[in-house]
């Protein structure tokens, strides 16, 4: 979150970012409630200092055997006492109003983001596309159809179990996606990361901290209260990326600069209730409720968080190199940037099997796998991280990053398209066969029960 501070002494600089970003907050009225809080806060001071004289002459008052004038005095402290009341209860009022107006203020982006209205206006930096890529069928099939085709992909049952926007994996395909995770872990160990398991579901608290909440509660699956009433009211929510915990790992501490850079690598499922809004992401893994992914969060000093962004977009981008697919990488505009980051790339990759007039050889379609993202002190703010150089020393807030390490559906989309052969088999990528048992090709595998799934015969 933005400082109050902040707010009070750039009110244009926030204004400005507002409409950047295209959120809608009254600034005026947070604006006048911070004048009003000041003003009470200010008057609170002088009445305590006065009830304090006061106070301290009703003794001498007494024992001068001026009882009339300390009488007056014991209902001026009286008064003072009853006005305090009036004005704490009213700038504890403002100050809860406060705090929740400035959730609601996005981050302010770095000078260095393009302006622009919408994605449209996203800028590419580089792609890589690479000259001897992988000889694709001259009609690629798209991964949900080849996905059925090879029984490695099961909608309707995932629909039947747990509703639309879930799905099984069998077979190649369940370990084709365990071999992509361990794949990507053992990658990002090598880079420093530290692994980390965090718990799955995560308190509103937590939420707050890392800016999910209030803005994109509709998009959380609320955890219902256990069975039993002394838990109706848990305050669990699946989380939707592992950026949720482990960020609020150090939530309310004070770090050492000794520990920093902090470099934690998170596996988990991710839980979103967003679905498909049209067209092709509708349909396959692309877009799903349930969806799994290695996460990368960095705790970094201040003077060193657009150094690390940079590496950190390498480090994510590693991946898809090695598994020799071909991506791009967009810087975001202001109108795209989002509501928690400074600074945003997504790295995407190139995906052939839809017919869409988009990809290297105008067809396919690019999909984003990572968004490596800048917050600077937004999110240690709102979660009370801070650091210091030495003990003795006055702490401050560091700056955050993370980036997906990267999202395992879609590169599952991307390598079953990819590296799909005319005969409709796959072939395995070379860095992803020691984690299969030295398999090169899924071939598919015969389907279990009726063929038409759900007959009435």
């Amino acid at each position: 979150m933005l400082s109050r501070q902040f707010v009070r002494e750039n009110p244009e600089t926030v204004r400005e970012a507002l409409e950047k970003k295209g959120v809608d907050v009254d600034l005026d009225h947070i604006l006048e409630v911070d004048e009003e809080w000041r003003e009470l806060k200010a008057e609170g001071d002088d009445l305590r200092h006065e009830r304090n004289e006061v106070s301290a002459k009703i003794g001498d008052l007494k024992q001068a055997g001026e009882e009339e004038e300390a009488q007056e005095a014991i209902e001026r402290s009286q008064e003072l006492k009853e006005r305090l009341q009036e004005v704490e209860s009213r700038a504890d009022e403002l100050e809860s109003e406060l705090e929740e107006a400035l959730l609601r203020l996005p981050q302010i982006p770095d000078d260095s983001v393009p302006v622009g209205a919408d994605e449209s206006e996203n800028v590419e930096r580089r792609r890589e596309l690479y000259e001897d890529r992988h000889e694709l069928p001259d009609d690629v099939v798209p991964h949900y159809d080849l996905g059925e085709e090879l029984e490695i992909l099961d909608f309707q049952r995932g629909a039947k179990v747990s509703g639309e926007g879930f799905y099984f994996l069998k077979g190649d395909g369940a370990r084709l996606e365990h071999a992509l995770i361990q794949f990507m872990l053992d990658v990002h160990r090598e880079q420093g990361y530290q692994d980390v398991f965090p718990p799955i579901p995560v308190n509103s608290r937590s939420m707050e901290g890392t800016g999910q909440f209030p803005k994109f509660t509709e998009d959380a699956y609320r955890v219902e209260g256990r069975n039993d009433e002394e838990y109706e009211d848990d305050d669990l929510w699946l989380l939707p990326t592992a950026e949720v915990p482990v960020t609020n790992l150090h939530r309310d501490e004070i770090l050492l600069d000794e520990d920093l850079p902090l470099k934690y690598q998170a596996y988990t499922p991710n839980f979103r209730q967003e679905a498909g809004e049209h067209g092709t992401e509708t349909r396959g893994i692309v877009r799903v409720h349930q969806f799994n992914k290695v996460e990368l969060v960095n705790f970094v000093p201040p003077e060193e968080s657009y150094d690390r962004f940079e590496e950190l977009v390498g480090e994510a981008e590693s991946v898809l190199d090695r598994l020799g697919l071909p991506y791009r990488i967009l810087e975001m505009c202001t109108g795209d940037l989002g509501f928690t980051q400074a600074k945003k790339y997504d790295i995407e990759v190139w995906a052939p099997g839809d017919d869409m007039p988009e990809g290297p050889d105008a067809g396919g379609r690019w999909l984003e796998v990572s968004s490596v993202s800048n917050f600077e002190a937004f999110q240690a703010r709102r979660a009370g991280i801070q650091y210091r150089e030495e003990h003795h020393e006055a702490a401050e807030h560091l700056h955050t990053l993370n980036g997906s390490g990267v999202a395992v559906p879609r590169v599952m989309v991307a390598i079953l398209e990819y590296y799909q052969n005319e005969d409709g088999t796959v072939t395995v990528p070379e860095p992803l066969r020691p984690y299969m048992g030295g398999q090169e090709v899924i071939e598919g595998h015969e389907s279990v029960g009726e063929a038409a799934l759900g007959s009435d015969d």
